[in-house]
């Protein structure tokens, strides 16, 4: 069993060590996705992660799956990509174009977890100013992009989508090189993520690098 946290207190969530082992990560249900709540989970490592019609749910997954900028792969064809400079590179210009573009329809993909209240809840958070995004452009075309959340030198990555090939790649290589942050959390690990050189760290790990950077 996992704890109902209610809507109407103050946000406070159990110890991360109380996560489930299966599901993974699983935490807590309940409470409500204001920009307080959101602030106090992330700045804990926890995450709301739920589909449409469900009640919320929150997760602390170990190990956990992070990316230090120095430690990002770029790859030769990416590179070559780069230095083709076909893309701009823009930041918050249009959250709500990424993350309407995260959730839409990927193939082999049935649904999304960014429904309707997880949308209105981000863009809260953006304009409270914790919410950003990463746009790649072709001309003024957006074609790929990434969001998450920003504390301190912490970027807390939740989604990516390329409308053209390695756009999203674009994003995060610009995340990395700008010299902002300390750590990328990446939550779960893909394929994908490793070949960006993405690695798992124990939960204690993580939870430090979240006390000395947010």
């Amino acid at each position: 069993m996992i704890p109902w946290l209610d809507p109407d207190a103050s946000p406070h969530f159990p110890e991360t060590a109380r996560a489930l082992a299966e599901p993974a990560g699983l935490l807590a249900a309940g409470g409500r996705l204001s920009v307080e709540w959101l602030l106090v989970a992330y700045r804990q490592g926890i995450f709301p992660w739920f589909g449409e019609n469900e009640p919320i749910l929150w997760w602390s997954p170990a190990p956990r799956t992070v990316l230090y900028p120095d430690a990002f792969h770029t790859s030769r064809s990416l590179a070559r990509l780069e230095r083709q400079a076909r893309y701009a590179i823009t930041e918050n210009r249009d959250f709500a174009a990424v993350i309407e573009a995260c959730a839409g329809e990927r193939a082999g993909q049935p649904g999304t977890w960014i429904n309707s209240q997880m949308i209105d809840a981000f863009l809260d958070l953006h304009d409270a100013g914790f919410a950003h995004s990463i746009e790649c452009r072709a001309g003024d075309r957006l074609v790929g992009g990434l969001y998450g959340v920003v504390l301190g030198r912490v970027f807390f990555g939740e989604s990516m989508f390329s409308h053209e090939p390695n756009t999203s790649k674009l994003c995060l290589k610009h995340l990395a090189d700008s010299g902002r942050f300390r750590l990328i959390d990446c939550q779960l690990s893909t394929a994908h993520l490793r070949s960006l050189g993405a690695i798992e760290i124990d939960r204690g790990e993580f939870e430090g690098a979240l006390d000395r950077w947010t």
